[in-house]
């Protein structure tokens, strides 16, 4: 987990798993509308995920 995505999950939270799939950013952009703080914890989750 790179810096500049641990930046971009705190800015802008689908952006930053734009390379984990589809659903990811599916997931989180859906979380982001719902609350900033939800997005920012799926993206920070789904970015530390190894898989």
């Amino acid at each position: 987990m790179s810096f500049l995505r641990v930046l971009l999950a705190i800015i802008f939270p689908p952006l930053s798993v734009i390379g984990k799939g589809c659903g990811s950013i599916v997931i989180v952009f859906l979380l982001t509308l719902c609350g900033w703080v939800p997005g920012v914890i799926a993206a920070l989750v789904i970015l530390n995920n190894p898989n």
